[in-house]
């Protein structure tokens, strides 16, 4: 089954999703929701990283509240900014932060949680994962920005993905 199947996660969310993308039940939709659930998880099997083994799903919660507190925040922020100030007055630049994770989940968690912060624009992780460049909306302070996102957020993954 796990040949055929090799994310069942995955295949269901498919499944669910193009049934309703297309709004309906009738058979041909049926089969064609069956062959995409089956079909691209079998395809984009190579492209996905390791099988994903979270260990401290109590840390993993509470990174989760701290991302999405930190979202709204930054949201905020960048609102009072564009609303407040001349665009010639914010200091916007791209900051790469040095990684001591080394786990392709959790640095693709790490870009990911960087790429959706309102004021984070933009990610890469390097091609041999030792940095993560972003580019922040305003920035006064590097030094303690990189600290920031190491000790709140690469820290907690570093718990979560490589204990």
């Amino acid at each position: 089954m796990k040949r055929l199947i090799p994310s069942p996660p995955l295949s269901f969310a498919l499944f669910i999703v193009w049934l309703l993308l297309e709004q309906s039940l009738e058979t041909a939709t049926l089969l064609s929701a069956v062959i995409l659930a089956v079909a691209v998880p079998l395809i984009t099997k190579g492209l996905r990283p390791a099988a994903v083994r979270m260990r401290r799903p109590g840390v993993a919660l509470r990174l989760s509240i701290l991302v999405t507190f930190d979202m709204l925040k930054s949201a905020f922020d960048v609102a009072r900014l564009l609303l407040t100030r001349r665009t010639s007055r914010i200091g916007s630049k791209f900051v790469q932060i040095p990684l001591d994770m080394r786990d392709p989940n959790g640095l693709a968690v790490l870009a990911m949680i960087m790429c959706l912060t309102p004021g984070t624009a933009w990610g890469e992780v390097a091609f041999d994962r030792t940095t993560l460049l972003i580019h922040v909306f305003d920035l006064d302070d590097e030094a303690a920005f990189v600290a920031m996102i190491k000790r709140r957020y690469e820290r907690p993954l570093m718990e979560i993905f490589e204990s």
